[in-house]
């Protein structure tokens, strides 16, 4: 049953005439309650301009029909169609899911729409009076009956085979021709893993369509199809990577690396099946492995967490985490036709999915400065500029494409932080929480650096995704916006295209009011973009386009 308390229209309702003179003097009248009473017989079409009423009482009349156009009041939260004579309803009330109340009771319905069963947030539901037939009756006498009749029906709704449209590719530059670039593409896709998928959450699917046996067949073409040179997934059961992801692309030229939340490590070995982490795909024809890494944020929290008690009680008790795989791209990945780099090409590809609650906005916020900071350690390290101690190395001369579910909005802290290179210490994502003397281990000078009242990190990086290109990545029927994303190091890379958003017409005429869908597998959608790889200098006495290391003869 839906979480939200609901409160039914006060059944003693009282109404008042606004006088003339009241009238006259430009008093205004709120009412969002329309009571329909006199054995009306049939209804004018004016009622349906009435987009804001959240009631409407048209109970005790002798209505023999309601007509589709009552889908034209999407805020009824109640309905009262009682003791009337209808005797069949249509099946556009399917689509008024606002509905918490609907009275039907006394009237002459022998049948009920399947389409009913779209109604998930409808928690009563009057049948009472009517000739209907004794399976549906049954049913509906059960306890929670109500609920195991929409859900009955909603599994039973006929589903359109109708495909789903393509999604558009959108180029957004061409390749250079004049010098040997290197063209991937990469994916970044939430797969929403089993546990989460449940019709408390996603009361709007139905059950079968939510049953990750059919689901995995779908999120399986959708990552095939993309057939993307990197893929990074979030929310993928540790079972499921080895059973299903790491089987079916290795067959596909991929190899892999996952890692679970740090909750794995506390939990059997049956519970440890089923938690979910992060995994990257690369292909080897393109890419050749040379580290694996994984940050685990409680661990990093713990470490720097300087005393600080809101960083022990908020941060460090969360149990995301983050993957990066540091890459040699291969050479005859360049340009076909130029003489590839002499240079070796490394390329850091780094997932994460940050916490998800609204209101941990400073969680986000951390985890991310961790998590780049993180970054940057593996970047110096694989870079040699810490055993060198090479005044000109630097972390950011090895490319990075940066995946993640960040849980957070493109105004948000995290993103600004992204794509500014920093964030305020005072910015209100931290909540006014006492953060400041932890904050400073996460600037990319260091904590003795100057900081300017700023946390700032060493990667120069971009969306791949304009801000107005994709209206959302998550789409539920609470909750729809740009979430997910995919960053690349600006000094090294171009987007070249990305794959646009799925068409909002066709999801309103599909009347899909949110997602896992029976023609969508996940709550979110994917991205994928194309990113074009700059090569790096032939001179490594100043690298500023990417990392130089000698090549081993």
């Amino acid at each position: 049953m839906p979480k939200e308390k609901y409160d039914p229209p006060d059944p003693r309702r009282c109404y008042t005439i606004m006088s003339a003179e009241e009238a006259a003097g430009g008093k205004k009248s709120h009412w969002n309650e329309l009571e329909i009473t006199g054995r009306v017989r049939s209804l004018s079409s004016s009622l349906w301009t009435l987009t804001h009423l959240t009631a409407l009482h048209i109970n005790d009349n002798n209505l023999t029909r309601i007509p589709p156009d009552i889908a034209k009041l999407p805020n009824l939260v109640y309905l009262n169609l009682s003791s009337n004579k209808l005797r069949s309803l249509p099946a556009e009330l399917g689509n008024m899911v606002s509905l918490r109340e609907l009275l039907l009771n006394n009237n002459l319905l022998r049948v009920l729409p399947y389409e009913l069963g779209r109604l998930f947030q409808l928690q009563t539901l009057g049948l009472k009076g009517n000739p209907l037939s004794q399976d549906i009756l049954n049913l509906y006498q059960e306890p929670d009956g109500t609920r195991k009749l929409l859900n009955y029906m909603l599994d039973n709704l006929a589903v359109h085979p109708e495909q789903l449209p393509q999604r558009p590719w959108i180029t957004l530059k061409e390749r250079d021709q004049m010098i040997p670039t290197a063209a991937f593409t990469v994916m970044c896709y939430n797969v929403l893993c089993d546990k989460y998928a449940t019709r408390q959450l996603y009361g709007y699917c139905p059950s079968w369509a939510l049953n990750w046996e059919y689901r995995k067949k779908g999120i399986m073409e959708e990552i095939t199809g993309c057939d993307a040179d990197i893929i990074s997934l979030q929310e993928v059961e540790t079972e499921q990577y080895y059973t299903l992801f790491l089987e079916t692309l290795k067959d596909r030229g991929y190899d892999g690396y996952f890692c679970p939340k740090s909750r794995a490590k506390l939990v059997s070995e049956q519970e440890r099946k089923h938690v979910d982490g992060c995994a990257v795909f690369f292909k080897t024809e393109k890419f050749t492995l040379v580290q694996k890494h994984t940050v685990e944020f409680n661990q990093v929290a713990m470490a720097n967490s300087e005393g600080s008690e809101v960083m022990l009680n908020r941060v460090m008790t969360k149990d995301n985490i983050g993957v990066a795989v540091l890459l040699e791209v291969n050479k005859d990945l360049f340009s076909a036709g130029m003489k590839p780099p002499q240079e070796r090409q490394l390329l850091l590809v780094a997932n994460a999915h940050m916490h998800w609650d609204p209101e941990y906005s400073d969680v986000k916020l951390i985890q991310t400065m961790m998590f780049l900071s993180e970054l940057k350690s593996i970047a110096e390290r694989a870079s040699g500029s810490v055993t060198t101690g090479s005044p000109t190395s630097d972390p950011s001369s090895i490319p990075i494409v940066l995946c993640a579910d960040l849980n957070s909005l493109p105004d948000s802290g995290v993103v600004e932080y992204l794509s500014n290179g920093g964030v305020a210490e005072n910015h209100k994502d931290f909540k006014e929480l006492r953060y400041s003397e932890c904050l400073t281990n996460f600037n990319c000078n260091g904590k003795n650096g100057n900081s300017d009242g700023s946390i700032t990190h060493s990667f120069q990086l971009k969306s791949a995704y304009d801000s107005n290109l994709m209206p959302y990545t998550n789409y539920t029927y609470d909750f729809k916006g740009v979430i997910d994303y995919i960053f690349f190091s600006k000094t090294h890379m171009s987007a070249l295209g990305v794959m646009g958003p799925q068409d909002s017409q066709w999801l309103a005429d599909n009347n899909i009011t949110g997602c896992p869908h029976p023609h969508i597998p996940s709550d979110h959608f994917s991205l994928l973009a194309q990113l074009e790889l700059h090569p790096p200098p032939p001179h490594p006495l100043n690298p500023l386009n990417g990392l130089h290391l000698p090549i081993h003869r």
